[in-house]
């Protein structure tokens, strides 16, 4: 059955039609009076006309002649509109030109008008043109959404009501939306409903109660049809979902689910899947799956995936500990309803237990002299595992000189079976592997570590058989010489190596005072400088020592070879250098070439090669005469001697050796070229008249260098002598026989031996003041505790911490580190009787082990006991007496963490030692016991012990949550099934969980159930429907109750909360809401709330709110919040377009059902349209030359407004020469209003604001650019009337001398300004031979290089000219000067130079002050400043005696010549120009103050011959005083810093005032010989108050734990723990000699 709807009945619309024709007459009636008052055409037509087609005929409607319509350019102008229609010209029609659809154009609006303008120009005339557009039925209705969606629950009421989307059709009136039709169907009915602007829309009506079950979907078919000619209509689909109610419950597909899995399988496994299914669908069919009535403490391995069903193994399972699990599962949907399942799952054992070893008996060490079958270890091997899996055994791996034995069950032995050697191997890494029995086998191991303690039976070997080593003569005391190393391949104080010199003796010195060696390090150091030339080679005996008992030794020689240095320079024999003759050989004038002077002899007291000598000739007067022998010394002459030779001649000869560095020796040799001794006497005693003076400063330097030099020596000896002295006195308290007191410290031992640990491992020493630095040195502690020997016990050793407490005021650190000598072999004899003994005992406890009988005991005790409390009598039940438990040391062995039990061995009892929980021992395992043994030892016996643990009623059942809440819809059918919390009672048996107890109420029932491990658990079954409105929450309390005594009991909160059902749409608290809004309004702007209730709760009573379907574009311009229902501004409202908006809003639940309501929003206009220009014709640029009045442009101006708001005003803004005028309604015309002038104005822009009358008035504006063009009526201008600028002489040709430049006021070409250089002459030559200018820029360049002193100025025309027609000119002048440069340096004129004379001026002496010596005359080609000369004197042999004018050059003296003033001086006189840079010359003037002129020529030929030999000396002497002088003030200073160090130094023991008591101590060793340790490991030192620091040298403590010697003792000082030394003073004179002269 189809549904129709018609929407406007015949008679309405009949009336209608009447209305419209009256109101198109009056329309009509009116337009075309007014047209004819205007001058308007109206003309109507239809849309969607063909193009091209006639509107009518302009030209004849406005009474315009056709011929005029072309040349007065007429044309048709749209107003806001696209230009749809054109002018025909030639025929003054009106044609279409662009398809014209009034719903594109128009939309709704119920008329159509369109506006457009006929201009036509010269003149400027309007008229109006309207076009009224008549609507066709060419639409059909359309639906917004291509389909419809409702979704609709299934207990929907009838008669419920569901508002549709409208049809929109475009067209108007019997064209539009006349009824809609729906498709046939047997569950809806289509309605119609009004809004308030009567527009109509339809709604579906439910009929007919929806079943999901038999039909989920229905679709319908809406038909919207219009009312044109021919009909048109649109269709639209309705897709209604039926939505489910929840009224189905989870079921399983099995009751219980059985599983099976191997203990120890990997994390993650999937044990089982479950499933369960739910008849209902989407949201309600989802089912979740859980665990439930889990115990409170219990762990469950196994998690479910709450959407899966998949149970995966999550935690550890042991067969051992739970064989089964028994678990019940929940499966819920999302209302609440629940289905309950159970699953079993068994645990297969598997051998997963390795056997555990336990260390029961194990030192970690043995020694190496251990014989075979030594017992290392007692080891105990368990399994947790039963049968095959529990058996075990026990095994080493091969190769190892052990093996294991088996003594009791699960116990085993370690012993050896071969001999030891811990040389060979130092430690075993032992591992034990147990293996079980089980398929497959598991194993463990054990690594024990087993360290081989050492005994004394390596001696030491040296790396070398002989060690050779070199060292150099003269080397410093103390340097080390080599590092002897020998190894000890024992360990500990057995390696400990110490070496030591072995007496001798070298030229009857012994060897401790040449060599020393370090007893730790081994390093041989030298203790003297030794000397080549004496000895050559030095054989040394060393011994290298162990620190065992008794100690080995083995020697080894060091051959160390003393190499030669260069220390000895040359020795001169002859000639015999004396300081008196200076004359030694003659040589005849009438010598030959290679005639034999003299020979020099010298020798070098040092060997090889360097003793060889080379000569060489350093210094002679005449080189070429003379040549010295490379080898023999020989000197010769090498050219004939002739008599310009000078008689004296002075050779230095110098002798190297060639050694590295090479030291050498000078001698002079003297010799005299001449025939005859008178001529020689003669010569060398001519000297000139300064030897005085030279002689005077030889004389002083000499004896200087000799008082330095003395004051050094005699310090040194002073030093020496005292040093000697107090060496000596040492030696006399050495030797001396002064009485003995007789005090012996305890434990003393002679030390006369050979130098060897004879008799002890440790020594007490006593050491007088004489001892030497080499005779001992103590060692660093090793430890912060040490190890004394009482006298009381020779046969244990006791540690130190156990002592009593150690003074802190010993002055030395003893090492008591074993036994004394006369208790060595009864210590020896007790430890081997103590191994014998150890081994009887084992060898019994053995044998004990294997012939023992196994005896348990099993006690029952209940749990809680106190502390304390009496388990049994274990001595009694064994059948032991308390005296064995004693002697056999009985004792509880445990492999648990905590000792539950305490065995009381004088009574025979065990007693409770810790607090025993049973359900900590043993959760729920039955029976709970646990098991312990009891060890005996001598012989070792095993009692296994095992104590039950019953249970007492000590918990109460709990839940793990104090409250539990469940979700149930109110649909939720009868029988549902909710599972609760099960309670958890620790306890067992009858004292565990045995009921549930539900408060009684009217809807639920408790029933309960029992899981294959006697579990409970119970379910809530539903027996009487909810109703949220009566009861939306109930209270229930569940209680779990145990059958101990007293009873306890656990409980817990029920919350149930009844869940709504979707049965109430929402509901609008108004049927129309009103608002108003101004057009315009911003976006987000608030209009006004829709508010709908929905009486369910929940997710049901949630509304939320949209736009319902209406006309298209409509709801656009709003937003809605649908949650709040406010509506806000989306889109700009225009209030000419909408002046009143109508939509409907809907507000909808979380089920589907729906209410709507109407929304009517009045739109309040404003002025909100500026007025709007339209450039209708605009010329630019315009000539600067046309005319006032000439027209510029036409523009149009409209307002979309109306009334005020629609009227504008124009005008042009600022003081332009334009105006505006206007000829035709909304047309102007902008003008010229004055005469233009493209200099002063050459563009503009022309800005017209129009503006309405609305308020506030809006307006607008635009500017038009208007350019002005040009014409050539302005000349170039220079922007100056003449140019000069200034040039250097000398410039480069090309140089930019200046620029000149023009403007020109016209523009483009007419402004194009050329430079030109007008011709003319300069000198004779064309201008264009010294500048040029360029004609682009006006750059003005030289074209040559200047010189000022050919011409000094250039004076020339420049024209410019511009690119008009006619061009237009104009001339400018140019002067350039040159400027003079100072390119010319002076002239001197007198005097001249010349190469060859020397002199040039004399000076009587007998000048007086200002005498004129000469002139210097200099003259400067340049001019100006760069020509003014100026004269200095830059050198002079004495400026005290001459000046020279500064401008006229004359040279004068400046004070009276005398006698002693030079007879040569020599003058330089420099001349120089003012320029910059100054420009100058030098010129040399000699000048002679004498008398005559030979007494200048014989002054400036003769000059010192031995100059230079003087000036050596003194460099010489001054050189040497220098380097004595520094070593002695180095010497004072050293000596005096060492004395004040010493002194500070012996503050720390010098304090004391006590006299020095001459002690030695009872068998006291003679030191005099090798320094080494002879008898000793470690001393025990008693030292005066004078003892030095040299005595013996400490090592730093390790700790502050020291022990003292006896307190009586008189000889002891304090140790400074603080200090690292004490003194350092030399034993002996040369040792101190050797460190002050180190030093």
């Amino acid at each position: 059955m189809m549904s129709t709807v018609h929407l406007f009945p015949k008679e309405r619309l009949t009336m209608e039609l009447r209305i419209n024709l009256k109101w198109w007459l009056q329309f009509l009636l009116l337009s075309l009076l007014f047209g004819c008052l205007l001058g308007e055409v109206r003309y109507v037509l239809p849309e969607e006309m063909q193009r091209g087609s006639v509107i009518g005929n302009v030209a004849r409607d406005l009474g315009l002649k056709v011929t005029e319509l072309g040349p007065r350019r007429a044309r048709v102008v749209a107003e806001g509109t696209s230009q749809l229609c054109e002018l025909d010209t030639a025929s003054g029609n009106l044609l279409i030109s662009q398809r014209i659809d009034r719903e594109e154009l128009c939309a709704q609006a119920t008329v159509c008008i369109l506006q457009f303008q006929l201009l036509l120009e010269d003149p400027l005339q309007a008229y109006s043109l309207v076009l009224d557009i008549t609507d066709i039925n060419d639409n059909s209705p359309v639906f917004a959404a291509g389909e419809i969606k409702l979704d609709l629950v299934e207990s929907t009421v009838l008669g419920r009501r569901f508002p549709l989307e409208s049809a929109h059709d475009p067209d108007l009136g019997t064209n539009s939306v006349r009824e809609y039709r729906l498709s046939s169907n047997d569950h809806f009915a289509l309605e119609m409903n009004t809004h308030m602007n009567d527009n109509a829309y339809p709604e579906l009506v439910l009929k007919k109660a929806l079943d999901r079950e038999k039909q989920s979907k229905h679709t319908l078919i809406l038909t919207a049809v219009d009312g044109g000619e021919p009909q048109r209509s649109g269709r639209v689909k309705i897709h209604v979902s039926v939505l489910d109610a929840n009224d189905n419950a989870p079921v399983f597909t099995e009751s219980i689910y059985r599983a099976s899995v191997l203990e120890n399988v990997l994390r993650g496994t999937v044990i089982a899947r479950v499933s369960a299914t739910d008849a209902d669908q989407g949201y309600n069919g989802n089912v979740t799956y859980s665990f439930t009535h889990l115990e409170e403490d219990s762990s469950c391995p196994f998690e479910i995936n709450s959407y899966t069903g998949e149970v995966k193994l999550t935690g550890v399972i042991d067969y051992e500990v739970t064989p089964n699990y028994e678990i019940n599962i929940q499966a819920r949907d999302p209302w609440g309803v629940v289905g309950a399942s159970k699953l079993i799952i068994e645990i297969a054992d598997v051998n997963d237990n390795s056997p555990v070893i336990t260390m029961a008996s194990y030192s970690g060490k043995i020694s190496e002299d251990s014989t075979p079958g030594t017992v290392v270890a007692l080891i105990s091997v368990q399994d947790k595992d039963s049968g095959k899996n529990g058996q075990v055994r026990l095994n080493i791996e091969e190769n190892l000189p052990f093996k294991i034995k088996s003594s009791l069950r699960n116990y085993y032995t370690l012993v050896t079976d071969q001999n030891l050697d811990r040389e060979k191997r130092s430690k075993y890494n032992i591992t034990l592997t147990a293996t079980d029995e089980g398929l497959p086998a598991l194993s463990s191991r054990k690594t024990v570590i087993l360290d081989i303690t050492d005994i004394n039976d390596n001696a030491p070997a040296f790396s070398q058989t002989a060690y050779v080593t070199r060292i150099i003569e003269n080397n410093s005391p103390g340097v080390a010489l080599l590092q002897i190393h020998a190894s000890d391949p024992d360990q500990g104080q057995n390696a400990r190596i110490s070496y030591f010199l072995i007496d001798g003796e070298i030229n009857g010195n012994p060897i401790s005072t040449y060599f020393s060696v370090n007893a730790e390090s081994g390093v041989i150091q030298s203790l003297r400088s030794l000397d080549y030339e004496q000895i050559k080679e030095y054989k040394i005996q060393l011994k290298a020592q162990d620190g065992g008992s008794p100690p080995l030794s083995r020697n080894t020689t060091v051959i160390v070879h003393v190499q030669d240095q260069n220390d000895n320079p040359p020795q001169v024999l002859y000639p015999v250098q004396t300081g008196g003759s200076m004359v030694a050989e003659m040589v005849p004038r009438s010598a030959d070439v290679g005639y034999l002077v003299t020979k020099v002899v010298a020798v070098d007291v040092d060997s090889g090669q360097n003793a060889w000598l080379s000569y060489k000739l350093q210094k002679a007067t005449d080189r070429a005469l003379f040549e010295v022998g490379l080898q023999n010394g020989e000197i010769r002459t090498i050219r004939q001697v002739t008599d310009k030779d000078a008689v004296k001649q002075r050779l230095t000869v110098i002798v190297e050796d060639n050694g590295q560095p090479s030291r050498s020796a000078t001698v002079v040799v003297n010799v005299a070229v001449a025939d005859s001794f008178p001529e020689v006497l003669s010569e060398f005693t001519d000297f000139p008249h300064d030897k005085e003076y030279n002689d005077n400063l030889t004389f002083y330097l000499v004896l200087a260098l000799a008082v330095v030099s003395f004051l050094f020596i005699t310090c040194l000896v002073v030093i020496i002598s005292v040093k000697i002295y107090r060496w000596r006195q040492s030696r006399v308290l050495y030797q001396s026989n002064l009485p003995v007191i007789p005090y012996y410290p305890p434990r003393y031992s002679d030390t006369l031996g050979t130098g060897t640990l004879q008799h002890v491992y440790n020594y007490e020493v006593c050491r007088t003041t004489d001892s030497r630095k080499s005779d001992i040195k103590c060692m660093q502690p090793m430890s912060q505790s040490f190890i004394s020997v009482e006298d009381s016990r020779t046969d244990t050793l006791q540690n130190e911490e156990k002592s009593a407490a150690v003074s802190h005021m010993s002055t030395l650190i003893f090492f008591h580190m074993a036994f004394k000598e006369q208790n060595r072999d009864r210590g020896v004899k007790w430890r081997l009787f103590g191994r014998l003994r150890r081994a009887l005992y084992l060898f019994i406890f053995l044998f004990n082990l294997l012939n023992q009988a196994e005896a348990q005991i099993r006690y029952s005790i209940p749990e809680e006991m106190r502390k304390g409390s009496n388990v049994g009598n274990i001595a009694q039940d064994l059948g032991l007496d308390l005296k064995r438990l004693r002697s056999g040391r009985a004792r509880i062995v445990t492999g648990e963490n905590i000792q539950y039990t305490e065995l009381k061995t004088d009574k025979g009892i065990l007693v409770v030692n810790e607090r025993i929980d049973r359900e900590q021992l043993c959760g729920d395992e039955i029976p709970c016991s646990f098991t312990f043994e009891i060890l005996l030892e001598n012989p070792m016996e095993l009692h296994p012990v095992t104590i039950e643990v019953l249970d007492v009623n000590d918990n109460a059942p709990t839940f793990q949550n104090s409250n539990l809440e469940f979700e149930i819809s109110e649909s939720a059918a009868l029988g549902s099934r909710f599972v609760l919390e099960s309670a958890y009672d620790a306890d067992v048996g009858g004292n565990g969980l045995q009921n549930y107890v539900l408060t009684p109420n009217d809807n639920f029932v408790l029933k309960q159930h029992v899981n294959l491990d006697g579990s409970k658990y119970a379910e809530m079954v539903l027996q009487k429907a909810l109703d949220r409105e009566e009861q939306p929450h109930m209270s229930l309390k569940l209680s779990a109750v145990d059958g101990g005594n007293p009873q306890k009991s656990g409980t817990v909160n029920i919350d149930v909360h009844i869940l709504d059902a979707n049965d109430n749409a929402p509901v609008f608290n108004q049927s129309v809401y009103k608002a108003a809004v101004t057009e315009n309004e911003v976006k987000g702007a608030y209009i006004v709330t829709v508010n709908a209730s929905d009486v369910d709760s929940g997710l049901n009573g949630k509304v939320t709110y949209s736009f319902s379907k209406s006309k298209a574009g409509v709801t656009d311009l709003f937003d809605i919040d649908e949650t709040t229902g406010r509506i806000y501004v989306a889109k700009t409202i225009d209030f000419e377009k909408d002046k009143k908006i109508e939509f409907r809003v809907e507000a909808k639940d979380q089920g589907g059902l729906t209410d709507s309501s109407k929304v009517e929003i009045e739109v309040i206009d404003v002025n909100d349209n500026a007025p709007v220009i339209t450039v209708m014709s605009f010329t630019s640029p315009i000539s600067e030359d046309s005319p006032v009045g000439t027209t510029i442009g036409i523009i149009n101006v409209k307002d979309l407004d109306s009334g005020e708001n629609g009227q504008v005003r124009c005008a042009i803004d600022g003081n332009v020469p334009f105006k505006i005028k206007s000829n035709v309604r909304n047309y102007y015309a902008v003008m010229t209003d004055a005469a233009l002038d493209r200099e002063t104005l050459s563009e503009c822009n022309i800005t017209v604001i129009v503006s309405d009358a609305g308020s506030p008035s809006l307006s607008t504006k635009k500017t038009f650019y208007l350019k002005v063009s040009d014409v050539n009526d302005n000349s170039p201008v220079f922007s100056q009337s003449s140019y000069s600028a200034l040039i250097a002489e000398n410039n480069y040709p090309g140089d930019s001398v200046l620029s000149v430049y023009a403007k020109d006021l016209d523009e483009n070409h007419n402004a194009r300004i050329s430079y030109i250089l007008e011709d003319c002459e300069i000198g004779g030559s064309p201008v264009s031979e010294f500048v040029s200018v360029s004609a682009e820029n006006g750059v003005i360049r030289a074209v040559r290089s200047f010189d000022y002193e050919q011409i000094k100025q250039l004076v020339f025309t420049v024209k410019a000219q511009d690119g008009g027609s006619p061009p237009l000119t104009s001339n400018v002048t140019v002067k350039i000067l040159i400027q003079d440069q100072n390119d010319n340096p002076p002239q001197v004129l007198y005097p001249v130079q010349t190469g060859g004379s020397m002199l040039a001026e004399m000076v009587p002496r007998s000048a007086d002050v200002g005498y004129l010596v000469t002139k210097v005359v200099a003259v400067d080609v340049d001019s100006g400043q760069n020509a003014w000369l100026s004269y200095k004197l830059q050198k002079a042999t004495d400026r005290a005696l001459f000046e020279v004018g500064l401008q006229n050059g004359e040279i004068r003296t400046i004070r009276q010549v005398t006698d002693k003033d030079a007879v040569k001086q020599r003058l330089t006189v420099i001349v120089e120009d003012n320029g910059q840079p100054s420009r100058s010359a030098t010129v040399v003037v000699n000048v002679a103050v004498a008398d005559s002129f030979p007494e200048v020529l014989s002054e400036f030929t003769d000059f010192p011959h031995d100059k230079e030999y003087n000036d050596n000396l003194t460099f010489y002497l001054v050189l040497a005083l220098a380097v004595v002088s520094f070593l002695f003030i180095t010497c004072l200073v050293v000596i005096i810093s060492v004395k004040i160090y010493r002194w500070r130094q012996s503050r720390v023991l010098y304090q004391s005032n006590l006299p020095v008591i001459p002690y030695y101590p009872p068998r006291y060793s003679d030191t005099l010989g090798t320094g080494t340790l002879q008898h000793v490991y470690n001393y025990e030192v008693c030292r005066t108050t004078d003892s030095r620091k040299s005595d013996c040298k400490f090592g730093r403590a390790g700790s502050q734990n020291v022990l003292i010697m006896d307190p009586s003792s008189t000889g002891t000082m304090q140790r400074i723990q603080s200090e690292k030394s004490i003194l350092d003073e030399p034993d002996s004179p040369l040792e101190t000699l050797s460190d002050a002269v180190g030093q």
